[in-house]
This record gives structure tokens, sequence and C-alpha cells, in this order.
């Protein structure tokens, strides 16, 4: 990030609106810094995507700065794991934050003083409701609340019990601290709400200097103030939430006064956006952790094969609202297969093999075939395939009693096998169960390269990897992890919309020999099949392990080029 004064931009959505007209009044001396505070207690998914492209890229477009914040106000569901996984999605996504990461810890002692400075003002008092009797006298939407019995306790009587606290005299929940501002107010957030709570639990940084930790409502305006953002941009749900941010801002001795503005979350079909049912899936074993890459969790889609491109590709076509809507997961398959379909070099595989005998082939004799790594990129250069006497092809492209306008293998029947030559079918072997379990063909020795010599039109074409030099590789393919489009709404509990189908293990698939040394994470598309990516984790040179990244059928092309979603 530039540390240039920025200039008014034109705008893309309604937050740049805003900046502009603030840069025009002159607010915050022409400067523009954003954050990004996410709570270290999960892993980011791509609903985090979204806010981090926002924030980061909202602060590059005006020359500003944007801070990485973490909100650890509550030790007992945070970890460094967490911390550390944040850290480097952010990273992974291509953004760098302005100087060192932050915390909200940072800032405790200052939290604190700026609480007793509120105790003083007679604008906070020490409360011993219980949380059953709190919710009780707060009332609800259509039900005033009324005072604390406590509400009326001197300055001096709250300021010796907040510092009694603070030293650990008193149990976890038996007291809070709350602001005093109105039982009566339309918005339930502006009743009295709690700025300090009680709770002795080891904090992953302050260690145990502290048992009394501030809301998130409470110190995320003071940790925001103190940092001079001038635009803290936080998704919808904190809309009502931002009188309260305002009521911090302006009652306290800050040195900056910075502006919350809400836009709308990213919500996905067919995908959990909660990290509290996320976090579930993972201590109950539904998944296999947080990179499972079923999982909508970022460090789950780049193990899945996801680029950083693709998923800010997919965050600036979904844009920035101000009102919730719901997004096809369809158009975030679409970013990726549109982000691999330039990139990804080609290269051959069959899942479920088919041994294919070519009886007319000599014994012991093997063609190398020449093929492009990319069709549409000769900067990727190319390849040799090996061709044996016995190859493999998918069982899917193989019908013994095939319907009309069946343009694959049969008895009889001739394809072309990509690359390589000609092919047909002779004979069929089948095993007890009456299921085949090989083929016999022929080949035309003059059809080498995959063209038929004499101009007759073979329409079939199946791809295949050499019996003889195939490496043997486990692929993994993936499904939507739910059944339903929204598997967090509803009666139903969500995990009863689990989709049984959602990973097939496939541990005899068959690959060309280029990739058995695939780097892990390396990126490819499986002609035919789809784009899959060396696991990161599992996949070893000699003992290759492949994830279905995405299939190559898109019903979303046509509508994106047509400039509908």
């Amino acid at each position: 990030m530039t540390d240039e004064k920025p200039e008014s931009r034109p705008a893309a959505n309604f937050i740049e609106d805003i900046i502009n007209a603030d840069l025009a009044a002159g607010k915050n001396g022409g400067r523009v810094h954003t954050r990004f505070p996410p709570e270290p207690n999960g892993y980011l998914h791509i609903g985090h995507a979204k806010s981090i492209c926002l924030n980061f890229g909202t602060a590059a477009k005006y020359g500003g700065k944007c801070n990485l914040r973490f909100d650890d106000t509550n030790p007992t569901a945070e970890d460094v794991e967490y911390v550390d996984s944040i850290a480097e999605d952010v990273r992974w996504l291509g953004f760098q934050w302005h100087g060192e990461a932050l915390y909200a810890s940072d800032y405790f002692q200052k939290i604190y003083e700026c609480a007793e400075h509120l105790v003083r003002e007679g604008k906070a008092y020490v409360c011993d409701l219980t949380a059953e009797q709190t919710s009780e006298y707060r009332g609800n939407f259509y039900k005033s609340g009324k005072d604390s019995p406590f509400r009326s306790r001197t300055v001096e009587e709250n300021l010796d019990l907040f510092r009694r606290m603070r030293a650990g005299e008193f149990a976890d929940g038996s007291r809070v601290l709350r602001a005093k501002i109105d039982m009566q107010h339309p918005n339930l957030n502006m009743r009295d709400p709690p700025l300090y709570r009680i709770k002795k639990a080891h904090h992953h940084r302050t260690g145990d200097a502290w048992c009394i930790y501030p809301m998130y409502d409470y110190a995320h305006p003071i940790s925001d103030a103190l940092e001079g953002i001038t635009h803290s941009i936080c998704t919808l749900e904190f809309e009502d939430h931002r009188p309260l941010y305002d009521w911090c801002i302006q009652n306290l001795p800050l040195p900056y006064q910075p502006r919350q503005i809400e836009f709308a979350r990213l919500n996905l079909t067919y995908t959990l956006m909660s990290k509290r049912r996320l976090l579930q899936l993972v201590n109950e074993k539904l998944v296999s952790s947080w990179n499972d890459p079923r999982m909508p969790t970022l460090s789950g889609l780049r193990r899945r094969g996801y680029t950083p491109e693709a998923i800010r590709a997919f965050a600036e076509r979904v844009g920035v609202a101000k009102n919730d809507s719901t997004v096809d997961v369809g158009l975030l398959e679409f970013a990726i297969r549109e982000d691999l379909e330039k990139r990804a070099p080609r290269a051959l595989a069959v899942l479920r093999p088919l041994k294919v005998a070519i009886d007319n082939y000599p014994e012991g004799q093997v063609d190398w075939f020449e093929a492009p790594n990319h069709p549409d990129d000769p900067s990727l250069g190319t390849r040799k395939i090996p061709f044996s006497k016995v190859v493999y092809i998918e069982q899917d492209d193989f019908m013994e009693n095939p319907p009309k306008k069946w343009f694959r293998l049969s008895p009889g029947a001739e394809i072309r096998l990509r690359y390589a030559c000609l092919i047909r079918c002779t004979d069929i072997v089948k095993n007890d169960k009456g299921e085949v379990v090989e083929l016999h063909c022929t080949w035309d020795p003059a059809s080498r390269g995959g063209d038929a010599p004499d101009g007759r039109r073979v329409k079939g074409t199946s791809h295949w990897v050499s019996a003889a030099h195939a490496v043997k590789a486990t692929v993994r393919l993936y499904d939507r992890l739910f059944t339903v489009e929204n598997p967090g709404g509803g009666d139903k509990d969500f995990r009863s919309t689990l989709n049984p189908a959602s990973l097939e293990t496939l541990t005899d698939a068959r690959i060309e020999p280029s990739l058995a040394e695939a780097a892990p994470g390396a990126r490819f598309q499986f002609e035919r099949l789809g784009y899959f990516c060396a696991d990161a984790v599992d996949s070893k040179p000699g003992t290759p392990a492949f994830n279905r990244t995405v299939q190559l059928k898109d019903g979303w092309s046509k509508l994106v080029k047509a400039g509908k979603p």
C-alpha cells in the first residue's frame, strides 16, 4: 500500500460512494484506512473472502491502508492455529496488510481505561443480575425494558466493584459492566448493553494477565479509533449494532472517529457459512478436517484446487449490495472453470479402467504420440504419451447394447483414441457375474495421430492410458456437501441434509506417466473428466493422489457471457 494522499475515484458500489463523499468533504485528512477483523475461533471461509477482497481492495483502490486485526476478546474459543491459518489465507488470496498483524488484545489496557472513564462519567455501572434476569429485564421488540436494580449504584461503588472484577475477586458470570444508555430504547442493543464480563480463562497472547474481557461491540469501535480506521466495513448483521458503535466513539476520549458501513454478507446455495456449525462438522468428524476439500473454508477450497484469482474474480462478480441475497454456488464453480481453462495443463487419466487388448498391435512395441499441454497456449509446450498393446479406457466409454447416436465404443464400432489412433471393437470378455471386464480390438496402423487415412468419419473419441506405462493413483471425486440449497435454514438439523455421496474415493485410477511426479497443489485438466489437483496433504511422488476441483460441465457460462448473473 502507498502512503500517498488518495483521491476520489469513480465508484463501483455504494461504499465507494460514501468514501468519495467523505474525501470530497475533506474528512479524515483525505485518508482511507480499512481493516479486516476476524475472530480467531475457526478457519476463514468463502464468505470471509468477500470481506477480505472488499476491505483490502477498497484500500488499494484509494491508495490507502488496510489492517489485519484479530478480534481476540473471547479466549475460550480462540487458538493460535486459527490465527496462523487466517494470516495464511489472507496472504494466499493475494493481500498484504499494513504493518504488523494487530490484535484487540494489544489494546486491553486502553480499553479498560476507557471503561473506567465511562464509569467516572456515570455512563457505565456494575450489574449483578444473572443472565436470565438480564434477559427478562431487557424486554423485547414488543415490551420495553426496565432498569436493573443495580443501575443506581454510585460512581464510587461502581468504580470499586469494577476494579475488584479486574482483580479477580468475583466468580465468572457473577457480575458484568454495562453501559448506562436507555432501557426504553427501541433498539435492543442500546438497552444498557454489557461492556465487560468476568472470564477467568487463559489467553493465547496475554496469558493470565486478565480475568475480565471486553465484549466485541465495545472493543471493536475503540480498536478502530486507536488504529485510525476511517471506514469500518462490516456485514449487514452489524447494522443494528451501529448505534452502539457510534455511542462508544462519541462518549470516549479517542483520537479518531471511524465510520461503520454495512454490506450484505455472502450466502451460497448448498453451503453453510456458520463457523459454529462448520466447527461442529469437524468436531463430530462428519468431515476430515477444516481443510477437507468439501468444506467452504479457504483452506478446503485451496486443497481442492481453487485458485486465489478465481475467488477474487468471484467476489468481484458477486459485487457489493445493501440487502442480503443468496448466490448460486454454480457461479463460484464457473469462476474456477474460467480460470483453470486458461492455465491448467491437459493430461490423460482413466478413473474406472476397462482393459482393452489390441490384438493386431505388435507385442512389445511402444509408440510415443505427441500431445499439446494446452490446446490454446503453445507456450505450455507438448509431451510424449506412450502407447502399447494393452490400454485402459473409461468403463463408461463402452456399452454392449448401445442406444442410437451412441458415439463411443461398442461391439463392431470404431472410435478414436485421443492423439493416438483408431480402434475397432471385435470381442468382449465377461466375468462370472456377466460384467464386461476386457475388450479385444484392432487398430488401424495408418491412423497414427488419430486421423482416418481415407477420410472416413469417426465421431467417437475416448481418452486412454497405456497399461504398461500408466501409474496407479487415488482420485477423490467431490460433490456438494449438502443435498438442499439452504442447509442452515428451516427446522431441520443441518446434519440431516448431508450428502452421503459428497465423496467417492477411487483407488484404482490410472494416470499418464507424466503425472507421477506432480507437485502437491499442481492443477490439471483430465481430458473429458474435469479439473483436478494433486492433493497437498496426501499426494507424494510415486503415490499420487488427486482431488477433483470441478467438473467440466458449466451451466453458467452462457449466462455470464450474456451478463445476466
